[in-house]
């Protein structure tokens, strides 16, 4: 199976309120799609999503490495290989997504000529728990926020992002739990926001508070410094930012990790079924975090399953698609389709309307 053609798109999607992130206010997302064709008409496709403090690159400088570095290596390789399309690019430091764009078109371009689309090709049962995430608001406004997605999708699990404050942080938590009930999980995300010296008594107080783990409630490295923080909480704390590789992945799990996020908008899906299986292996559990993807973007990497709810609700935030195929939430679940051809889920009018 051999590169036939290419094609890269870009594409701005409107939110339907500003969204509060820790280091940005956005009321839209810009993404990228790739489109890879095979010599046998076989297509896969990827999203990206583009933001400067979370990716790191504008359309051009992805276009240029797409085209300048990466599509070049693999002219001559067989694409029907995941291993050799890895091999090809590992020598190519950093350009994180880009690569991860390219092997996750690869696999969904692997399971549109098998047939079968990726969710079974690796086993799992294609129904999918999901969490809704909870961006940073007074915390009246996030309660309110939890009652109205529990109450229509049935979520049993919330992600709150957190860093406002260890006394707002936990106002947040208790006016959630007073609006949706005991029955739903909380985790907290604090994107970094609390010094190391203090991330163990928030992660005490948030277990206190009923909190199933934390993710990064500081700037986290696999050292000495984490292994004390795990070893002394009650909780996983779940590690995010700086856990982008399988090499991150395994300095952390020799530290005593217990939760992992993976992210294939961040990575690609070969990075992440990677991390995925040395967690697992360790006895460690995994989240498919979000990367604010579209419900293009979340259609194909909800593909991969993990072990905690995975957050890919955020295109429920967007008051427009590029998909002809809405992911439906019922009871916190996600049915995924049987379309082995992902590329047919691609709203192309719709593409070609909000195209940048």
């Amino acid at each position: 199976m051999r590169l036939a053609e290419w094609v890269l798109h870009f594409y701005r999607l409107p939110y339907a309120r500003d969204v509060v992130w820790a280091n940005a206010v956005e009321r839209s997302g810009l993404y990228a799609l790739l489109k890879l064709v095979s010599d046998g008409g076989a297509t896969g496709i990827a999203e990206g999503t583009l933001k400067d403090t979370w990716s790191g690159v504008s359309p051009k400088s992805l276009a240029a490495v797409l085209e300048d570095i990466l599509l070049p290596r693999l002219k001559q390789l067989d694409l029907a290989d995941d291993k050799a399309v890895s091999a090809a690019f590992a020598g190519i430091p950093e350009n994180r997504m880009a690569k991860g764009m390219v092997e996750s078109a690869c696999w969904t371009m692997r399971a549109a000529a098998a047939g079968t689309p990726p969710w079974k090709l690796w086993g799992h049962s294609g129904t999918v728990e999901v969490a809704w995430t909870v961006t940073r608001q007074a915390p009246a406004l996030m309660a309110a926020e939890s009652a109205e997605v529990c109450g229509q999708y049935g979520f049993r699990t919330l992600k709150v992002k957190g860093g406002q404050g260890l006394d707002t942080d936990l106002r947040a938590l208790k006016d959630i739990r007073t609006a949706v009930g005991p029955g739903v999980v909380l985790y907290v995300d604090a994107n970094s926001h609390y010094a190391r010296d203090e991330a163990a008594g928030y992660v005490a107080a948030l277990a206190g508070a009923g909190v199933t783990a934390v993710e990064d409630p500081c700037r986290l490295a696999p050292d000495e410094h984490f292994a004390k923080l795990q070893a002394g909480s009650p909780i996983p704390i779940l590690v995010d930012r700086s856990c982008a590789s399988q090499e991150d992945a395994a300095l952390y799990l020799e530290r005593g990790a217990r939760a992992l996020s993976t992210k294939p908008g961040r990575v690609g899906l070969s990075e992440t079924r990677g991390i995925a299986a040395m967690a697992a292996a360790r006895g460690a559990k995994t989240a498919v975090g979000i990367y604010a993807e579209s419900a293009l973007g979340t259609l194909i990497n909800l593909q991969q399953a993990g072990s905690m709810a995975a957050e890919q609700t955020f295109f429920l935030t967007h008051t427009a698609q590029v998909a002809t195929l809405m992911p439906e939430i019922r009871g916190g679940r996600v049915v995924l389709p049987k379309e082995a051809d992902l590329s047919r889920l691609v709203d192309w009018p719709a593409v070609r309307k909000h195209m940048i």
